[in-house]
Parts: C-alpha cells; sequence; structure tokens
C-alpha cells in the first residue's frame, strides 16, 4: 500500500461531492408549528442542498423574519446580537439573489456583493460560512482582511469574484490602489455597525458606500446589536424604505450552561487558575483575560508551570491566529488564552469551560464569552474571578443578564495560595 498517496484536493472532494445525485427530496424536515423551515422560503436548490449538508433544518427568529423580506429585494436593518444567525440570514438572502439573477458577463475585482465586518475574526467566520452556503455552486468568495498578506488576497480578486466579505480599512486599501471596484455590488451589507462606530470605522464606511451604486440601485442590509441616535441615522442615509426588525436573544445566557464566579483575591486569582486546570473534567478551556499584557503574562506563566497553552490576541500576528486557532478547534491544544478579539464571531466546538480571569467591563462581552461553551446541546461551565478590583462589576452584570450569578468562595480543601499577581 502507498502511504504518500496524496489526498484529494478541496476542490476535488466538492467536485466529486456534487457530481453526486441530489433531488429536494433527499432533504425531509417535518413541519412543525411555529417554526418556520427553509422549505418555506422557495430557495434555490443548490442552495438548499448546501444548507442540508450544513445540518440546518429550521430558521432561527431573525431568519424567518427577514429572509423572506429581504429575498423579495427589500433594505433589512436588523436589531441582533452575535450568535441570533443573522450571518446565515444574510448570506441566504443574497446568494439566492446571485443565483436567481445570473449575469451575462462579469469583470475582474468587480464584486456583485459586499459585507464589511468590523474584525478580522468575525470577517473570515463569514467568508467561510459565505464558501459553506455556495459550495454546490461556481461562486467565488474573497476575504479581504487587515493582518494578512496582501498578494494572496489581490490573487482572490483579480478574477471574477462574486462576495467579498472585508474590514473596512484594507478594503479602503484596496480601493485606493484601484485594485477593486464596487460600482457592480448589487448587495451591501453592514454586520455589527454599532462596533463599526465604537471602533471609529464609520468614516471608511461612508467612504466605501459612496463607492457603490446609489441606494436606489443596491440591496442593503444592516444589523446592529444596539440603536443609537447615530446608528439610526447612518440606517436612514444608508437605506431606503427598509423593512426593520428587532430580535432579542430568547435568555441571555443559556441555561446550558453553569455560572460560578469566586471571590479571591487578587493574588489567589493564579493559584485558582492552575487548580481548576487540572482538575479532570477540564476538556477543552478558553480563558479571557481583559489586556493584552494579561493574555501574554498568563500564557508564559502556564506554559512555564507545564500547561500546554496558546493564547489568542490582537497583536498575535494574523497568520499565527489562524493557526492557534485551527489546532485550539481541532483539539491539538486545549488551552486557549484570548482576549475578547475571540468571543464574537469564533465557533468553536467542544469547549467544556470558559474561565474569565478578569471579569469584561462590558457585560455584553461575558454573554459572548460564556457563549463559546454550552453549545450544540452540551453542558458548559463558566468561572469567573472575582477580586476587588472588578467585583463592582458584578452588579451591572447581574442587571444585564437578568439573573443572580452564585457568588460564593473557593473550597477550603483547594488549598488555594497567594502568588504575585
Amino acid at each position: 500500500m502507498n502511504s504518500n498517496k496524496r489526498k484529494p484536493s478541496h476542490r476535488q472532494q466538492r467536485d466529486s461531492e456534487r457530481s453526486k445525485p441530489w433531488s429536494i427530496d433527499d432533504f425531509q424536515v417535518e413541519p412543525q408549528e411555529g417554526r418556520v423551515r427553509f422549505h418555506d422560503l422557495d430557495l434555490p436548490d443548490s442552495l438548499m442542498r448546501a444548507i442540508h449538508r450544513l445540518g440546518f433544518e429550521y430558521c432561527s427568529p431573525i431568519q424567518a423574519k427577514t429572509v423572506p423580506f429581504a429575498l423579495e429585494g427589500l433594505d433589512v436593518i436588523g436589531k441582533a446580537q452575535t450568535g441570533t444567525g443573522k450571518t446565515a440570514a444574510f448570506l441566504i438572502s443574497l446568494i439566492t439573489d446571485l443565483i436567481d439573477n445570473p449575469v451575462a458577463e462579469q469583470y475582474d475585482a468587480e464584486p456583485r456583493a459586499l459585507i464589511l465586518a468590523p474584525t478580522r475574526e468575525l470577517a473570515l467566520q463569514i467568508a467561510d460560512d459565505a464558501k459553506q452556503l455556495t459550495y454546490f455552486t461556481d461562486f467565488k468568495v474573497a476575504a479581504l482582511v487587515g493582518g494578512m498578506d496582501i498578494d494572496t488576497q489581490l490573487k482572490q480578486i483579480r478574477k471574477p469574484v462574486d462576495i467579498v466579505v472585508a474590514t473596512p480599512g484594507r478594503l479602503i486599501d484596496f480601493m485606493r490602489r484601484k485594485e477593486l471596484f464596487l460600482d457592480q455590488v448589487e448587495t451591501l451589507v453592514i454586520d455589527e455597525a454599532d462596533r463599526m462606530l465604537d471602533m471609529g470605522f464609520i468614516p471608511d464606511v461612508k467612504s466605501i458606500e459612496r463607492a457603490t451604486p446609489t441606494r436606489e440601485n443596491r440591496q442593503t442590509l444592516m444589523f446592529s446589536a444596539t440603536f443609537s441616535n447615530d446608528i439610526v441615522n447612518l440606517a436612514n442615509r444608508w437605506t431606503m424604505d427598509a423593512y426593520q426588525v428587532e430580535i432579542e436573544p430568547e435568555m441571555k445566557t443559556s441555561d446550558s450552561v453553569e455560572q460560578k464566579v469566586f471571590l479571591i483575591s487578587a493574588n489567589e486569582k493564579y493559584a485558582l487558575l492552575k487548580h481548576l486546570l487540572s482538575t479532570d473534567d477540564i476538556d477543552r478551556v478558553m480563558i479571557f483575560a481583559n489586556r493584552r499584557d494579561l493574555v501574554r503574562t498568563l500564557n508564559e506563566r502556564l506554559r512555564k508551570d507545564g500547561f500546554d497553552c496558546l493564547m489568542l490576541s490582537g497583536e498575535v500576528p494574523q497568520n499565527k491566529r489562524l493557526t492557534t486557532l485551527d489546532k485550539f478547534k481541532k483539539g491539538q491544544v486545549k488551552i486557549l488564552v484570548a482576549t475578547d478579539v475571540a468571543g464574537r464571531g469564533i465557533h468553536v466546538d467542544n469547549v467544556s469551560h470558559v474561565v474569565n480571569f478578569t471579569l469584561p467591563e462590558d457585560p455584553e462581552d461575558y454573554v459572548h464569552r460564556i457563549g463559546r461553551t454550552g453549545r450544540a446541546g452540551k453542558k458548559g461551565k463558566s468561572i469567573s474571578f472575582a477580586c476587588e478590583d472588578d467585583s463592582f462589576l458584578i452588579p451591572d452584570l447581574e442587571k444585564f443578564i437578568g439573573n443572580k450569578i452564585n457568588l460564593e468562595e473557593p473550597p477550603e480543601d483547594w488549598h488555594i495560595e497567594q502568588t504575585p499577581s
């Protein structure tokens, strides 16, 4: 047996899968009262086949409320947090439009759909989702984000490309180089508009929007977790007669996540962390801290103490961040120390524990952090450390999630000793 036999490429695997016969009859989903099936939306077969492949059956609330209107060509403004299914909502509608309205001729570097996201991680996640949903089409998806090799990204757009997912800064860079043109954009998606505003990207987004066809000649889908006056003004400027929908998560935190907060001194935190990491039920854990320097220090101390771990923060080069995340997803490394850059838009299965070494200042970040565990019907644990510096955050946190948090001291038999913080 030849052990050096090459594995089929991704393209070969896809071509082999596409060549197999398939019909909508292979995708049976029973109607349920109060739930919308993807079958009920009259989507193209190639898209339905991809949805079947991904194991989706019923729409999330935001998908059920927005996709029918987006499919009619209406602009949509959605108030929705990460984790509500909004990414699939806008992808399903724009992919349907691309399939139903083919163009006779397509030019290089002129996408038909543009999706803007505030962070590299979210943009890459959206691009991956888009590739999964266009699996049985010939559509090309390009991700343009900072911190990654420009030449590799240029190759993606120096040919016909259907969907571009980008962060504003990198997109502006390509536009100034005249490497990308937006005059053929049929659908513009602005995701997490509130974070765009917080991160100072709105001037870039305004420049990008002006480079696309006028709002009368494109469809605009805009999503934000919050709607300040500034966001409302931008929505009114960028959309036209938009259908508005607001989706609140059924619960801010999941019943599938057991939450604990240990009241300890700052000098006890690291010893408690080591104790927790040494217990048998820790399978895969994400440890969150608020600052890059603290993440770096924790990672170094844990590695010095014999724990196999990796770190994920804004100071880590993008290519290394992707490699790190891939190793964690595959279970090659079971401990990931991260800032909140990893708390949003990152999907990792089988995370058994989330540890908040420091409580986040924004209660919404707490929800995003603990949402990394207790997914796909599995139970998870969230353990937070609260010392004198961050315990004052607890009342606002409880108010935001609508629940009291169980506060306790570490059991005496854990023998938690003070160490330099």
